[in-house]
């Protein structure tokens, strides 16, 4: 299987691909490639309707040129936290920032999303991301202000008085129980839609069929993230060496 960067010719037959309508796993098959390596090229490039081999091939291009890593004294990158592999985190932190992409947050919020989620404090500052992202302030404060909207992103001052970006633990429960408000709001509004249209015809069962069903979705939801709330703050057990 081969490594290393995509070439030209293999954008150029992603392009193809994704015109004649084959899936990712497809594109990813016939390239002996991995199908997170098409998924991620694709939806940081434009996405499948946007997507243009030479476009990609140059952005990547200068996405290589503004990463080159500036030397610290004597030569040497700057050590990372806990003795980490810098390639495989930036690779890491692209993967995580594409699912994010694929469930529907705007580019620039997953990528504040995923900084946030594997910075060992689980917070930065406006300023911590504008240079780790290497964007403006104005975009940091729109992705922010998008993801805080969702419930995934909460504001503190420090002991500096700077406002800080964090994403904690019971940031996925509050994003999970705003998410569950939303959709009840829609089964609320289904059923006005059942008596307006009258609830023998055919529109108004249809509505009322998605409300049943959006109804009993949500509750399950909300119950069971109250039941999991825990798992959230408890530290996860060692593996077991003997099993």
């Amino acid at each position: 299987m081969p490594g290393g960067r995509l070439t030209q010719a293999e954008r150029q037959q992603i392009a193809l691909g994704l015109a004649d309508g084959l899936a990712y796993a497809e594109i990813a098959r016939r390239l002996e490639r991995p199908t997170s390596t098409i998924t991620r090229e694709v939806m940081r490039n434009g996405g499948p309707a946007g997507y243009r081999a030479d476009l990609a091939h140059r952005a990547t291009e200068q996405r290589a040129h503004r990463r080159k890593p500036t030397p610290a004294r004597g030569g040497e990158a700057a050590p990372q936290a806990y003795g980490r592999d810098a390639d495989a985190v930036r690779e890491y932190e692209e993967t995580l920032t594409t699912v994010f992409m694929q469930s529907g947050t705007p580019k620039m919020m997953a990528r504040v999303m995923a900084a946030l989620c594997i910075s060992d404090s689980g917070s930065m500052t406006a300023s911590e991301l504008v240079q780790r992202l290497q964007v403006s302030p104005a975009s940091i404060s729109k992705a922010v202000t998008f993801l805080e909207s969702q419930g995934l992103v909460r504001r503190e001052r420090d002991e500096r008085r700077r406002e800080r970006y964090v994403v904690d633990d019971d940031v996925w429960y509050q994003s999970m129980i705003a998410s569950a408000r939303g959709t009840a709001q829609i089964v609320e509004t289904a059923r006005q839609g059942v008596g307006i249209l009258g609830p023998d015809t055919p529109a108004a069962v249809r509505l009322e069929n998605i409300a049943r069903f959006l109804d009993f979705v949500t509750e399950s939801i909300t119950r069971a993230a109250d039941q999991a709330r825990a798992i959230l703050s408890t530290k996860p057990e060692p593996p077991d060496r003997d099993a």
